[in-house]
């Protein structure tokens, strides 16, 4: 690249003063819709940085710093970035190996690699995620969020485990050991309060009012931390000595799968938000930018690799965010709460908690979109089961893997379909001439035309194969290829053995129309070599009558033409 075009490159990923200008919208709105997620992300924040192994000061630092920078830089107005449940399954391996520095030193490669991407406008291939693979990744991770809150809201210990519903059902068996009826009281509660409220009342901010209420109740009552389950608190002072320089190239292939994740999940999420407001679209590029730079600044201050985050950026849509301005006070808070009131956390029940993301859970599900999509076609309910299957049984890349193979293999079915092989009457071909009619069904009895309209792909040239080789007994058979939009090589093979059957028949078999485009993956096989050789290939399909007609002619098969018929339009 030139120095002019990356300065320019550069210039479209930055942020603007229109983009920072929407802060001004509706502070109200934003300073509600921040503290809400910032209520919401502490929690998250503490158990993703303890389930990756770096700690829980490591989550909350990078639900701060790469919270922050992610909401100036990035591509969307409405997402929010921290620590992710999706992130974890990276990350605890790399502890394994090379601990928490090595860590660190990935999250640092990654964001390298995601402004790299950023720069090369690598965010645009998500607009070739199909619909239903957005919807059914929503769908899963809603199932997702839910079944994470089953052990907050029974208010047992979260069990061991990879599989949300192996730990749900873990949970609930820990449960009915040990039954408590207070926690699911809350937790339901909670999730009924948002639910019902945001019915009545869209604008008000009942999952914070319900937080608080639900933490004064338990204060009230003088409940236990066992019977409840509160957060822990307490956080120690991050270490930001880690760069591990001897390491980089054995790190590298941990740090494009972070990097993968992170731009995958940050997209998908960015997508998500948009599909749940109303106006709002991101800008890919710029929002791989600012996820990169919350990846580079998140290590240096003792943080781990971050997303967008689907379940706090679904609160902050659902509580009524207008501006990335939510974003920004949601990291602002958490920072006061890392340096000032770190103690308060341990008094907010978990089973409160768990009711907000419960309600979130609820509030993801878009019936009216899922219902569409079931209307459309069965392919696309399928695609959209598929992927939130995969989703909760797996990781939502493999479920987007999953999603996006099945999408192409139904694509291109449908493609298949759409092609056609019709026999064609010869006589829009065959200029005026006297006993025309005659002419046309003694020709009619000797040659047969065939016009391929659509793709000749892989999925339906055996199926035009069969077709052509059935083919009555005739003398000539004409080809007629311009209405050919594409061809690949199994076409143009498959083409090449019909010929060759026909051939073998006794059959004269005429090409017309081949359009130059074609010519590449038809010359690679040798589909018309013979053909061309013979003279039997022709620009238009007048043209290959008329060598028919002469044809069977000099054969005695049919009378010579008469004099003064011409070839006349195209193939």
């Amino acid at each position: 690249m030139s120095t002019a075009l990356i300065a320019g490159r550069v210039k479209d990923v930055l942020p603007n003063a229109a983009t920072l200008g929407t802060m001004r919208r509706s502070p109200r709105r934003d300073l509600i819709s921040g503290l809400t997620v910032a209520v919401v992300a502490l929690p998250l924040a503490l158990g993703f940085g303890i389930t990756s192994g770096a700690g829980a000061q490591a989550g909350l630092v990078t639900a701060v710093v790469a919270g922050a920078l992610a909401a100036v830089f990035g591509g969307s107005n409405l997402q929010v970035t921290g620590p992710t449940g999706a992130m974890t399954v990276v990350l605890v391996p790399i502890v394994h190996s090379y601990g928490i520095d090595g860590v660190m030193t990935v999250g640092l490669m990654a964001g390298i690699i995601l402004v790299l991407l950023a720069l090369l406008r690598a965010g645009r291939a998500m607009s070739y995620v199909p619909v239903p693979v957005v919807e059914g990744f929503t769908l899963g991770i809603a199932g997702v969020i839910g079944l994470q809150q089953i052990p907050g809201a029974l208010g047992v210990k979260t069990p061991s485990g990879d599989n949300p519903a192996v730990v749900a059902a873990k949970a609930v068996g820990d449960f009915a050991a040990h039954p408590h009826v207070t926690p699911i009281a809350i937790a339901i509660g909670v999730a009924a309060v948002m639910l019902l409220g945001a019915r009545l009342r869209p604008t008000v901010p009942f999952s914070l009012l319900a937080v608080v209420a639900a933490t004064a109740a338990v204060w009230g009552l003088g409940l236990s931390a066992a019977s409840i389950g509160h957060l822990p608190s307490g956080l120690a002072a991050p270490s930001t000595s880690f760069f591990q320089a001897s390491h980089l190239a054995s790190l590298l292939p941990s740090a494009l799968a972070v990097a993968a994740l992170a731009a995958l999940e940050s997209l998908m999420s960015a997508s998500a938000a948009d599909a749940m407001s109303v106006s709002e679209r991101h800008d890919s590029n710029r929002e791989l930018f600012g996820q990169g730079l919350a990846n580079i600044a998140a290590p240096l201050f003792g943080g781990v690799a971050a997303t967008g985050a689907i379940a706090r950026t679904a609160v902050n849509v659902r509580t009524g965010a207008a501006s990335r301005l939510a974003s920004l006070v949601h990291a602002a808070v958490l920072a006061v709460i890392v340096f000032a009131a770190a103690p308060l956390v341990a008094h907010i029940p978990r089973a409160a908690l768990a009711g907000v993301l419960i309600a979130t859970a609820v509030r993801m599900v878009e019936v009216g979109s899922i219902k569409a999509l079931a209307r459309a076609s069965r392919g696309e309910t399928a695609i959209l089961v598929l992927t939130a299957t995969v989703t909760l049984a797996s990781t939502l890349v493999n479920a987007v893997v999953v999603g996006m193979v099945v999408a192409a293999a139904i694509a291109v079915t449908k493609v298949s379909k759409a092609a056609r092989l019709e026999q064609v009457p010869l006589h829009a071909d065959l200029p005026p001439a006297d006993h025309h009619a005659e002419e046309q069904a003694l020709l009619g009895e000797h040659i047969i035309a065939y016009r391929i309209d659509g793709p000749l792909l892989f999925a339906a040239a055996h199926r035009f194969l069969l077709e052509l080789t059935e083919t009555a007994d005739v003398k000539v058979v004409i080809l007629r290829m311009s209405r050919i939009s594409v061809i690949d090589s199994s076409g143009a093979g498959v083409l090449a053995d019909a010929i060759d059957k026909l051939t073998r028949r006794g059959v004269l078999v005429l090409v017309s129309g081949v359009r130059p485009e074609h010519r590449r993956p038809l010359d690679a096989l040798g589909t018309l070599d013979r053909l061309c050789e013979a003279g039997h290939v022709f620009t238009t399909t007048p043209e290959a009558i008329a060598f028919a007609h002469a044809h069977l002619s000099g054969t005695g098969i049919i009378p010579a033409p008469r004099t003064g018929e011409t070839t006349g339009a195209r193939g």
